[in-house]
């Protein structure tokens, strides 16, 4: 009875710990948190990215940072700009903003994106040739500069009358460059038509238009004529304008057009000089030019009036500034109070906070890429580093001589067919850059955590991942519970085969 009743605690207490105790989590070994990255980068195509050792947190290698992040977005109230007259946040010692007469204008950071100051940003006018900036990023990477292409008739018909022309003529062969110039400098609608033809036609090439605003985050935008020619219905605003300059700054290729104030254009056997016909870039005309400016679009048309995107850089400062229809000084008041916004915006660096941003909103629901490419990551690598050192590889991180990567391991900054990846990763690609930093800005965030996150976010997913016991250790529990619940079941049949025997030889 003592065995029998000593047999039956064991099991109750087995039962009983069986349910007490926590399952351990089914996971391999946590992924090792790594120190935070800061890193300062630029958006522009002519401000080179900087990664040195001064932003890394001790004992993380250099080589641990990949391709620089965006900025992280500052919190600013979307919704701002959408209210009526002039908004700005002055800080302390800040200046004074000029005055302007122009319906719509826009004063914003090209590398961060931060609106500093605006007046009516989203109010819908009529971009006249400023549009052009639109045109130019959907149309340029699909033809190299050195590509010729032969002038057919059908090209130049439906040109709006009284519209700037750089002089393309039918019959004649032209490089792409000499397209673009016609577009950037002279404003040709002739060189639109020409190239909205070799991208699919008039109406595509809008559509196309139309497609890439609203992927910029410009919903303002309502392209009828890709050339900017007036048209019932067609409408940009200052905010939409300055995103087409803020992106154009970052392609190279159209920086160079944009800033190109004189060029040659190609006319048979001979040529003649065209001028780009931004006075704040060229200083003609008797409007002075803009010390560390970069060019990018003006425009006119009778309905319209003057518009303007102008970008310049001072320092490591570029600014962007859109300018739409001054109703006050005559026909160079865009490029004097374009200037006069400029002048402003350097001045007031550090001393306004942000009134919005011409970065695309993300919604609550969209997934940061960066994050979830470091998550996945860092999990592949944990889960790797144990199964190389069993292969006799060494230690995480210390290959030997000679050895090369498995098959299916994802090379750094390479998709899986070997080209380089820059789209957002597919399921278990990790990207090169993002998996390191997740999306590091000025603040630097914690590894993996979005832009923005709160750090208690990113510490609570830390000591989550700290308390789950991992390896071998998982499963000890229970199976010390397992082997008490056998050794009572095999006690307490002995003991029944006992007692039956006694009865039988009673």
């Amino acid at each position: 009875m003592i065995v029998t009743s000593a047999v039956r605690h064991a099991a109750a207490g087995s039962a009983a710990l069986l349910f007490v105790l926590p399952v351990p989590a089914a996971v391999a070994s946590p992924a090792p948190t790594a120190p935070s990255i800061s890193s300062a980068s630029s958006v522009v195509s002519f401000a080179p990215s900087v990664a040195s050792a001064s932003f890394l947190s001790p004992g993380l290698p250099a080589s641990a940072v990949g391709e620089p992040a965006p900025p992280a977005r500052r919190s600013v109230d979307p919704a701002r700009l959408d209210r009526r007259g002039v908004q700005v946040q002055p800080l302390a010692g800040a200046p004074r903003l000029p005055s302007a007469s122009a319906l719509s204008w826009v004063v914003a950071d090209a590398t961060t994106g931060e609106v500093l100051a605006a007046r009516d940003a989203h109010r819908k006018l009529p971009p006249a040739s400023t549009l052009k900036t639109l045109f130019a990023l959907t149309a340029l990477p699909h033809h190299d500069p050195s590509e010729q292409h032969t002038v057919a008739d059908s090209e130049l018909t439906g040109i709006g009358a009284g519209s700037s022309l750089v002089g393309i003529k039918e019959g004649y062969t032209y490089k792409v460059s000499d397209l673009w110039n016609g577009v950037f400098l002279s404003s040709g609608n002739d060189a639109v038509h020409v190239l909205a033809a070799m991208n699919g036609g008039w109406d595509a090439m809008a559509r196309k238009m139309q497609e890439k605003a609203r992927s910029l985050g410009a919903n303002d935008t309502h392209v009828v004529s890709p050339d900017g020619y007036d048209a019932p219905g067609q409408v940009s605003s200052a905010y939409d304008l300055a995103v087409f300059g803020r992106a154009g700054l970052q392609d190279p290729v159209f920086t160079r057009y944009c800033s190109t104030r004189y060029a040659d254009f190609p006319a048979g056997s001979w040529s003649y000089g065209i001028a780009n016909t931004n006075r704040l870039l060229t200083g003609e005309n008797g409007v002075e030019r803009y010390p560390g400016l970069i060019g990018i679009k003006n425009g006119y048309t009778s309905n319209a009036g003057n518009t303007l995107v102008s970008a310049a850089k001072r320092g490591d400062r570029t600014l962007v500034v859109s300018v739409m229809n001054p109703q006050e000084g005559g026909g160079y008041a865009v490029y004097e109070e374009a200037r006069s916004l400029l002048d402003w915006g350097f001045e007031a660096a550090g001393r306004v906070r942000p009134v919005g941003s011409l970065l695309p909103e993300r919604t609550e629901a969209e997934p940061d890429a960066r994050a979830v490419a470091a998550a996945r990551e860092g999990r592949d690598g944990a889960a790797a580093a144990p199964r190389a050192e069993a292969a006799g590889a060494g230690p995480a991180g210390k290959a030997r001589p000679g050895d090369s990567p498995a098959k299916g391991t994802p090379v750094k900054g390479a998709s899986a067919e070997g080209t380089p990846d820059r789209s957002a990763p597919a399921s278990g690609s990790p990207v090169r850059g993002a998996a390191a930093a997740g999306s590091p800005g000025p603040d630097g965030p914690a590894q993996g955590a979005p832009a923005g996150e709160a750090p208690e976010t990113a510490a609570l997913g830390k000591d989550a991942s700290a308390a789950a016991p991992s390896g071998a250790s998982a499963g000890l529990p229970l199976g010390l519970i397992g082997a008490a619940c056998a050794a009572a079941l095999g006690l307490w049949g002995w003991r029944r085969r006992a007692s039956t025997g006694d009865s039988a030889q009673e």
